[in-house]
């Protein structure tokens, strides 16, 4: 890697090591400050209820921003700042608030550096997918060193990584290229109804494809780890199922610049996810033995990692680059916020009632993902060499 390279690198590492801590820990901090499981819910909740509402609005912000760091550096340190004033109030109230701004500032920095990452890849500055893939990396080094602290010193030391974790990435972003544009005095900037007449068209496909492949992830996501204890798997043996999938998605991210992953089209790779999702969550709502689910746990690479890169990829290479925060803004409100959401409500009323079976239902937003993503090759031409990447 050039030192470009390691920038980006250092700035992904920090996030995701902090997500790895933050994401599966902090209802064990809120449970630790005695609160309800009804109120643990809502606040998570809001979280995700910030990132929805407030990524589009931050993207749109970047997109006019003279650097691109700046809007990401600003979020970084509201980030730091949010997350320390969890550590004086036991308030659900006050809690629920700051889980909303916080996630807002955390989760939305996210789409704002992959369109200025990809943009980096697109000038010949870095390869996006070996910088992206240190993220996943160090989510794993986080997820399995947060859980070992939280045995020694209880569920506060949550809130104290979070923290750290959250200063660590408003350091790295401040270490960030500025990104200039270059033509930003002349450029023309988007308004709602350029926006508008774009999702009318074929980035409406990419956009609702991308989010109904990665929303089908959502039985996943909630239950697979009840799933697989109620089946008789220790936390071990599901934390190492977690981490494979992981681990898979590193090397493909990592290969996706080279060779005939790197000419793979947008529509290919939602395609490509679509199909692995079908085959993924079909086979999983049969219960099969540990060995099959090791096995499946590999296609993670395609079900959530060529999913990512399909959309990426067409919001880098199919837009203007003015739109290129915002595509992406409005992916992560779809695909993590509002389509999650309904999912995940849903999933949680199929558990209850067929257990793990309800993993086929995740079938049918595969399948509708697919037809959209089999739309969109058909309405637009895309370039099929290296050049993708």
């Amino acid at each position: 890697m050039n030192a470009h390279s390691i920038r980006f690198a250092v700035y992904y590492g920090a996030f995701y090591f902090t997500l790895g801590a933050f994401l599966p820990y902090f209802p064990i901090w809120l449970e630790g400050r005695s609160l309800s499981p009804e109120w643990i819910g809502w606040i998570s909740a809001a979280g995700l209820i910030g990132r929805t509402l407030i990524s589009p609005l931050a993207a749109r912000w970047a997109d006019k921003s003279a650097r691109r760091r700046d809007p990401v550096l600003i979020l970084a340190i509201a980030a730091v700042f949010l997350f320390a004033l969890h550590a004086p109030t036991t308030s659900p109230w006050v809690l629920a608030g700051l889980s909303f701004l916080a996630g807002a500032s955390f989760y939305g920095q996210i789409p704002l550096m992959d369109a200025f990452a990809m943009r980096e890849d697109q000038n010949g500055f870095l390869v996006f997918g070996k910088v992206r893939a240190i993220g996943s990396a160090l989510f794993i080094v986080s997820n399995f060193a947060a859980g070992a602290l939280i045995s020694h010193a209880g569920s506060e030391s949550v809130l104290s990584w979070v923290i750290v974790g959250a200063a660590l990435v408003a350091v790295s972003a401040r270490l960030l290229p500025e990104g200039v544009r270059l033509n930003h005095g002349s450029e023309k900037h988007a308004s709602f109804l350029d926006l508008w007449k774009l999702v009318r068209g074929p980035f409406g496909l990419a956009l609702l494809a991308s989010a109904l492949i990665q929303g089908a992830h959502g039985f996943y996501y909630v239950f697979s780890a009840v799933t697989w204890s109620a089946q008789g798997h220790s936390e071990l043996i599901i934390g190492a199922l977690w981490a494979s999938g992981v681990v898979i998605e590193i090397v493909f991210l990592w290969m996706s610049g080279h060779g005939f992953l790197s000419r793979l089209t947008p529509p290919v790779l939602l395609m490509v996810g679509a199909l692995a999702s079908i085959l993924r969550w079909g086979l999983l709502a049969l219960s099969p033995p540990l060995w099959v689910l090791f096995m499946l746990q590999n296609l993670h690479a395609l079900t959530f990692a060529a999913t990512y890169l399909g959309f990426l990829r067409y919001a880098t290479h199919m837009l203007p680059e003015r739109y290129s925060a915002t595509a992406q803004g409005i992916n992560s409100a779809l695909s993590g916020g509002v389509i999650m959401v309904i999912v995940s409500a849903v999933s949680g009323y199929l558990f209850s009632r067929v257990g793990a079976a309800g993993f086929a239902a995740m079938i049918v937003p595969a399948i509708l993902g697919l037809i959209l993503a089999l739309l969109l090759s058909r309405q637009s031409s895309f370039p099929n060499t290296g050049e993708m990447d």
